[in-house]
């Protein structure tokens, strides 16, 4: 059973060719000139109902399924479904310093860069397509770097709405529209307080307590796609994301039952 989770885990990260990050995550990426074939999760029994509600599968135990009443996607675009806590997305990550880093890390290997006044962080895309996710705390700010080798879309997400904190990790879904970045799949994202599913790709929470709510970009000035080798120069006090990472997935962890907040300061224009 590992090897075939293993394999599909294999299959759910082949991907396309690199992309900055000159594009916005509502930009569209050039057609691809022939779309691989995924598992659709509808044909696969991914979708069923419960006590009036639609469900999404989300893992073995029965806790982990998503409640997608009411939610913005439709069915058939969904791929894959391998369960949503079969990827490291990391909640407590490691770091090593630049001097470590530089005897693993050749020069034009790609990274993404968070920066603040005071602490400078570093993710190889090479660590994050094994991670996707990696909850983070920038200078006392809760960070989130994230990386789809799918849709080639990298970005750093604020974590805070308000008072709130929210962790992310993968769902274990991948999501296509022909009308969204030139029809390429993109994870399907999940945060543990709401369990609200996000897409990426459109920026924002596409079901539960949080649908319509902005997925949070950090501004552009405090992160780069970039490369090692000008992290080196440029940045040698920075911490460099520590590869081979795992972490043994909370059984339990605290929800949020009233929402009102958030929604009232981040909801986007339906």
């Amino acid at each position: 059973m590992r090897r075939i989770i293993f394999m599909a885990a294999l299959v759910f990260l082949a991907g396309c060719k690199q992309r900055t990050n000159e594009t916005t995550n509502t930009e569209k990426a050039e057609a691809p000139t022939e779309k691989k074939k995924r598992p659709v999760a509808i044909e696969n029994g991914k979708f069923f109902e419960r006590e009036g509600k639609k469900m999404l599968y989300g893992g073995e135990s029965e806790d982990q399924h998503f409640d997608i009443s009411g939610y913005l996607l439709k069915d058939e675009q969904f791929h894959y479904g391998i369960g949503r806590e079969r990827f490291p997305a990391l909640l407590e990550p490691e770091f090593i310093s630049v001097d470590e880093a530089n005897l693993i890390w050749a020069d034009s290997t790609r990274f993404l860069l968070a920066k603040s006044v005071n602490e400078i962080k570093a993710y190889s895309v090479e660590d994050l397509t094994r991670h996707e996710v990696v909850n983070d705390v920038l200078d006392g700010k809760p960070i989130m770097a994230a990386y789809c080798i799918l849709a080639d879309l990298g970005a750093i997400y604020e974590r805070t709405y308000g008072t709130t904190e929210l962790t992310f990790a993968l769902s274990g879904y991948t999501y296509y529209d022909e009308d969204v970045w030139g029809g390429l799949d993109g994870f399907i994202l999940w945060d543990r307080e709401t369990e609200s599913l996000w897409w990426p790709l459109i920026g924002k929470a596409v079901s539960g307590p949080l649908q319509n709510v902005k997925l949070l970009e950090m501004n552009q000035t405090n992160w780069e796609d970039t490369t090692w080798k000008s992290i080196r120069e440029k940045y040698p006090t920075a911490q460099v994301l520590k590869s081979g990472q795992d972490f043994e997935r909370p059984k339990t962890w605290s929800k949020i039952n009233d929402v009102s907040e958030i929604r009232s300061k981040y909801l986007l224009a339906q």
